[in-house]
């Protein structure tokens, strides 16, 4: 009997691998947008446990609890679904934010639900796939960051009327690398420009401010508008905007995220500047930041 020893030619070979190569490159998008559609699922579960949380402390008369939700997506924004609904509030992702429902989720981000008693539950979403920041921590006091640093207890800011205390002026400022020494690797003072200012005297915290923003004031320039983000020593958020201004201090030139403010009403003007509205925490105050980034020109 005669045997045959056939096989594939090497064009038939070439053909089933171009062939197999195809079925991957359309299977891997498929099951990468699954894989990011199940851990949106798992974000969904956690938050609406963590509503679940806060709307039963609220039902005791309980209205000060706060959860914070660590984000498991890689993606920003919403990839499952048009509309999301947790605990009976629908919103749209083709939605801006509304009093319920602030920012959007992204990649190491976070959701943070919180009850208002006027517009009820809250939930403020972050992450980095929304903005060139890193994860944040968003429970940051800044001023508990500031007397941990001492520099409230130096005899030169406890007993002024009118401190400040600039992230530009590192080079001379005795008080800058203090402050810094105690920052978290997350802090949001790690990146950006930043001042302490107010007053310095004790008793008067709530006469104290915090100025963030995320632009780096010396290459925007002086007498530029700039975007920041106030807290209060009373723990009250806001986001505003302010002008650079240009110092000359022990002949080093920097540019200061403000110009001179010198008493409570110039303050009030700066955060007046914003609307003044009031936010409850720095997540959703940096959200508001965010967005007011998104949706004007600034001079980088």
């Amino acid at each position: 009997m005669k045997k045959s020893r056939k096989g594939f030619t090497l064009a038939e070979l070439l053909i089933v691998v171009a062939i197999i190569a195809v079925l991957v490159a359309v299977a891997i998008p498929v099951f990468g947008s699954q894989l990011e559609k199940s851990r949106e699922a798992a974000d969904l579960a956690n938050v609406r446990a963590a509503y679940a949380e806060v709307l039963t402390e609220a039902n005791m008369g309980i209205y000060d609890k706060k959860v914070t939700v660590e984000l498991k997506q890689k993606q920003s924004d919403w990839q499952s679904a048009d509309v999301i609904t947790i605990g009976g509030i629908r919103h749209s992702v083709k939605d801006g934010d509304t009093e319920n429902w602030i920012g959007k989720p992204g990649a190491n981000g976070t959701c943070e639900i919180s009850f208002d008693q006027e517009n009820g539950t809250k939930f403020v979403w972050s992450g980095n796939g929304t903005s060139a920041s890193n994860s944040y921590n968003m429970s940051e006091n800044f001023f508990e960051t500031l007397e941990k640093s001492g520099c409230l207890s130096d005899a030169d800011i406890s007993s002024s009327g009118n401190f400040e205390i600039d992230s530009k002026a590192a080079s001379f400022s005795t008080f800058v690398p203090k402050i810094e020494a105690v920052l978290g690797e997350q802090s949001l003072l790690k990146n950006g420009t930043w001042a302490f200012l107010g007053n310095g005297k004790p008793g008067k915290e709530s006469e104290r401010y915090l100025f963030w923003t995320s632009f780096d004031t010396n290459k925007v320039g002086a007498e530029k508008k700039i975007p920041i983000l106030i807290q209060t020593g009373d723990r009250k958020y806001y986001v505003s905007y302010s002008t650079t201004a240009e110092r000359n201090k022990k002949n080093v030139k920097y540019v200061a995220i403000s110009d001179h403010l010198y008493n409570k009403g110039m303050y009030k003007n700066v955060i007046m500047a914003g609307g003044g509205k009031v936010y409850n925490s720095l997540s959703e105050a940096y959200a508001a930041y965010e967005k007011v980034l998104e949706e004007e020109d600034f001079p980088k």
